[in-house]
Parts: structure tokens; sequence; C-alpha cells
């Protein structure tokens, strides 16, 4: 390795038109926060939702779901007690009817009267009527705007101006009685955009797309502020994390392009994010890298799992990007119409292509693997053990040079280099942030050098550190990145254990999408809309399936997200009613009303039919 440490200042001059980026000038005025390398949080109003407060000087809220029975009074009671003890400041709960809406009540009521004052939120997807009962009980309403009114029928057809004007009055008409209600009682509202539920107006106008998904929000917000309602929030949810990054740093531009009176807090969690370690990597992928750029005032981690697991992932989250702020910043700024990159539309950065202990990296292939020579060391008599999470390259045998990006002199003699070499930032450097130093590096050095990421800059050499904690900073700063378009090789160096550190390198890349090396799962939390038991049928969809390289399945307890969020899966084991379980190829329902104890040997088939299913061990 060659380290390149002169001290010097951080020019303000970067070179323009050398990235070959596009019209960049609109960044600056669409700028989702002041700068590529600002640490600084998103300014917003506070909204209340009961006793607490969303925005504004607040800290960053965590919330959680019940996925008891919404007319089971004791057990949505009960399990609420354990997510208060845990310290989860607002709680969700189904409302499927507005039937089903009524007992919110006496659940409020019996919360109340336990001396909790955590906030209830109702969560409406399909029934304004069920909506207008609930706001009459909770503290604030979740409404989809994808399907508070409409009814996706996937048509594709071409809407007039005409056409759809009448289809906003015929939302207006339905969504204002909530509106006025809400304002009259002190009740807030979510705004939450799904990328699985856009409705057929919006497909067809805008795509299924962030862009999308950010106008069919406003279309909600604005019918709000006509009648002067501003106590609601925004979230843009989705299960793939880029999808999910891109969606909200464009809203956050929009808003801040509409005007600083449209500075509403954001509500922000990855839909089915599954479960164990992978639930964890993307959730920190998604939520992580927009809370990394200040964007964001309240989250939910949403885990296949018993809620209450939910909690410490989402609170260790916030604690450690709060601790981001207080990182020394140094007084060089980088300007988003400076970077080579686009924050709303994933593309890879072009670099070209690199050969290094025979294994390719650099322009588009394959984003590899490092390990140090330690690690190497300790796994080498079994590297024919550890399946899919085989170290590919050692670290200072690569020919790497370490740079400070901010090196002026160091940044001129390795673009005065007419070959590609494999580039990262040096060790120890303290004053931005480890993703801050990154995209100073991805902006200021030539793009014909591809790029090694680390998950962190100042290795342990003391007492080991807690894994989820490595898990979270790992997840967040490489996954960061990679959704930025920037890496083309990682190496997590927090973690000590060798294989460890490898297992999390290459589920960073999965979750990513950077490299898909093994069967994806997009699998649901459960709430009280759940057909069925997710945290035992994923399990036992995983144990069936779980050797299916490339293969992605959805796990989903209903269809209120959407078949849309199914869009990248490959197949999908959906809730169609009680007991009842509809299979999908894609978006598309394939078979309808199995039986559940027959529905994963059904699938099992499908795939078979579809041409993916392979043997385990063939």
């Amino acid at each position: 390795m060659v380290e390149v440490a002169e001290a010097t200042g951080l020019s303000n001059t970067i070179p323009s038109n050398r990235h070959g980026r596009g019209q960049q000038a609109r960044f600056q005025m669409m700028a989702h926060s002041p700068s590529p390398l600002s640490i600084s949080r998103r300014s917003s109003r506070e909204v209340r939702v009961g006793s607490v407060g969303i925005g504004g000087d607040n800290p960053i809220r965590v919330q959680s779901m019940l996925t008891s029975d919404t007319r089971d009074t004791a057990a949505c009671i009960e399990e609420t007690l354990p997510l208060v003890e845990a310290e989860c400041e607002i709680v969700r709960v189904t409302a499927q009817t507005r039937k089903i809406a009524e007992n919110l009540e006496w659940i409020v009521s019996g919360i109340r009267a336990k001396g909790w004052d955590v906030p209830v939120v109702a969560d409406i997807h399909f029934k304004p009527d069920a909506a207008m009962e609930a706001a009459r009980w909770v503290e604030k309403v979740r409404v989809n705007p994808g399907n508070f009114v409409d009814k996706k029928k996937f048509q594709v057809r071409e809407y007039s101006d005409a056409e759809y004007e009448a289809e906003l009055s015929r939302i207006e008409e339905a969504f204002v009685p909530l509106v006025e209600l809400c304002q009259e009682r002190g009740v807030a509202m979510r705004i939450g955009t799904n990328h699985g539920s856009l409705s057929d107006r919006i497909m067809n106008r805008f795509g299924d797309t962030p862009t999308g998904m950010v106008e069919s929000a406003l279309e909600f917000a604005r019918i709000a502020r006509q009648r002067d309602y501003h106590d609601f929030v925004f979230s843009m949810k989705a299960s793939n994390p880029k999808v999910m990054i891109a969606a909200y740093r464009l809203l956050a531009a929009r808003l801040s392009e509409l005007g600083d009176d449209w500075n509403y807090p954001l509500h922000l969690g990855v839909t089915e994010a599954g479960d164990g370690e992978d639930g964890r990597i993307k959730s920190a992928i998604g939520i992580g890298s927009l809370l990394a750029d200040g964007v964001g005032d309240t989250i939910r981690v949403s885990l296949t799992e018993d809620a209450c697991e939910e909690i410490p992932v989402a609170k260790a989250l916030v604690k450690w990007i709060g601790s981001r702020h207080k990182t020394r910043q140094s007084d060089n700024t980088l300007a988003w119409d400076d970077i080579p990159w686009n924050p709303f539309e994933y593309q890879r950065r072009k670099s070209e292509l690199l050969e290094i202990q025979g294994h390719r990296l650099g322009e588009n292939e394959t984003v590899r693997v490092f390990t140090t020579q330690k690690k190497w060391n300790a796994v080498a008599h079994k590297l024919d053990q550890l399946g899919d999470f085989k170290p590919e390259i050692v670290l200072e045998e690569s020919g790497l040079v370490s740079i400070d990006p901010r090196n002026d002199a160091a940044i001129e003699k390795l673009n005065a280099m007419t070959r590609p070499c494999l580039i990262t930032v040096m060790d120890g450097l303290e004053d931005l942030p480890v993703i801050s130093y990154f995209r100073l590096l991805a902006a200021r050095a030539n793009p014909i050098h591809p790029i090694l990421l680390k998950d962190t800059l100042k290795p342990p050499g003391g007492p080991e550190s807690d894994f989820l904690e490595t898990l979270l900073r790992a997840s967040t700063n490489i996954g960061s990145l990679l959704s930025d378009g920037i890496g083309d090789a990682i190496l997590v160096q927090g973690e000590e254990a060798p294989g460890q550190s490898l297992r999390l390198s290459y589920n960073i890349l999965q979750a990513a999408g950077a490299r898909i090396f093994k069967t994806e799962y997009v699998a649901c939390p459960s709430c009280g809309r759940t057909l069925f038991n997710l945290q035992e049928t994923t399990q036992r969809i995983r144990r069936a399936t779980g050797h299916l390289k490339g293969v992605r399945i959805a796990v989903m307890g209903c269809i209120v997200n959407g078949p849309g969020e199914m869009a990248d899966a490959d197949f999908g084991y959906v809730g169609g009613a009680p007991g009842k379980i509809n299979l999908y190829v894609g978006k598309e329902a394939v078979k309808f009303n199995i039986p559940e104890k027959e529905a994963v040997e059904c699938l099992i088939t499908l795939i078979k039919e579809q041409g993916r299913w392979v043997e385990e061990n063939g």
C-alpha cells in the first residue's frame, strides 16, 4: 500500500466538466442537504403527536407497530407494555375497516388507564371511513396516497389534463373530511407513500419512480394546505434501499424548492426489510444513509421479528448518527453541483478496469471484497468451508494508494497519472465522517481510478466493539456510498473476527443491490392485518429456498403495500384470506387461495415451473 499524506488545504475549486456529469447546476437549487459533506440536520417544523413532538428541535423519534389483531383489546394493550419499556416513543396499530377502527377507542383508553402516554397512530389503507373513525380516538392517522381512494388495477391509459384534474377532484372529495376532522381534534397525520402501491394515475403519468412517489404525496399535501392544515409528516417507503433513498432525497429537495413553509418532518423506513442480519443491514443502508445526510425526524426499523426487537436497532442507529455531529469538520465545503454523480438517480461511477490478484474490478465489474493479510492467514486453512463468504483480495498486496482527499498536492499527483490505480481514503483521518471523505475523493479524483470503500478509518485496537454498532456503521457508511454509485471494492475493518467481517461484507453488497450472491427475501413485519404467522413462514421458506442464488422472494402478510412492492421480486407469497395464500410471479398473481399448509410446496412447484429451481447440491 502507498499512503500520500502531504499536509495542505483543500482547494475551493474542484475541476468542472471533467467527469462528464451533464447538467449538475440544478443540484444546488434542489439540494436535499446543504452539502455532500454536511452532517447538519435538515430544518423542519414541529408536528405534535399527542405528547411527542416530531421535527423542529426534537430528537429523532423511534416508532414501532403492534402485531396483535386490532379487535383484541387486551392483546393490543398487553403488547404495548414491552414497547413502552423499550422506549418506543410512538406506537402504530392497523385499522382495516370502520368497524375495526371503532375498537381503537378501547385500546387507547386502556393504554391511558395503565398510565402510559405513548401516542397511538392508526394505519389506514383503502378505507376512508376507517380513517374517519380512527381519527376520533388516536393522536395520528397514517394514510397511503396510493390506496386511500384508488384501487389499483394496473391499467395502462393516457390521462388528459382534464381527466387528471377530475381524478384530483375525486381525491379531494374523499380526503377533505378527514383533514377537517383531524384539524378540529388536533390529530396529526402521516402522508405515507409506498413504492409498491402507487395509483394507476401516478403510474401512467410518472411511472413506478421516486418522482411518482413524491408527486403522489404532494397531491394530498396540497389539499391539506389549502385548508390550512399543517400537522402532517411525509414518508417515502420502499423495500429497495436505492429507491427509498432517492425518493426521500427528491422529496426533501422538492420541499425546499417549494418554499420555507413546506418544511414538514420526514418519517423514514425500509418496507419489508426482512429479519436477522439481512433486515438490520438493509434498514441501516436505507435509514442510516438518509440520517447521515441530515434527512429524517422519526424512524421505524421494520423487521420480521417481534416488534420489541426493532427498538434496540433503531435506538442504536439514532445514537450512532448523533455521535457523528460531534465530528470536527473542515471549513472547506463541497457543493452539490461539484459532484460527479446524481443524488436522485443511481448510476455507478465510471472507472477503468484493473486486475488485482486474479480478480477484475472497476468499470462494470463485480464489486470485490478485500481483507487484511492477518485475516486471510486466519481463514486460509478453511477457505473451502467459507462457502459464499470467501475473501478475494489481500489489502497489503493490492498496490492500493491511500490518500487524504483534502490534500491538493496529493490529488494533483494522482490526477496526473495516465493509468488507473486502486485508491482509497487513508486511515486515521477524523475531521469528516467516512461518507464525506469518500464523497470528496470521488469528486476530486480522476474517475479512471477505482475506489476501495472502508467502513471506518479507525480500525479497532482495543476491546471488542458491540457487533450491532459495527454492523450499523458498516452498513450505513458503505451502503450509502454504494447507493451513490461510488465504490468498486469494499473492506470491512471495524470487525476483527475474520469470518464475521467477510459475512458482513457480502451481506452489505447484497442488501445494497451491488452483488447478488444468495437468495433475497422481501419480508414484511407482522401487524394486525397479517393473515398468517410471518416469522415462522419466512423461516420455512428460507429453509426450502435458501440455496437459490439470485432469486428474490417476497413474503407478505397481506397486500396493502401493493403488489408493486414486489416489482423487483421474482416470486411472491402473499396472504389472500385467513388460512389462504396467493402466489405471484413478479406483480402478477398466478395461483389463488392455496391452503397455507400446502403453500410452501406450491411455491417450490411454481419456481420449478418458471425454470428457476436448482437442487441444493446441484
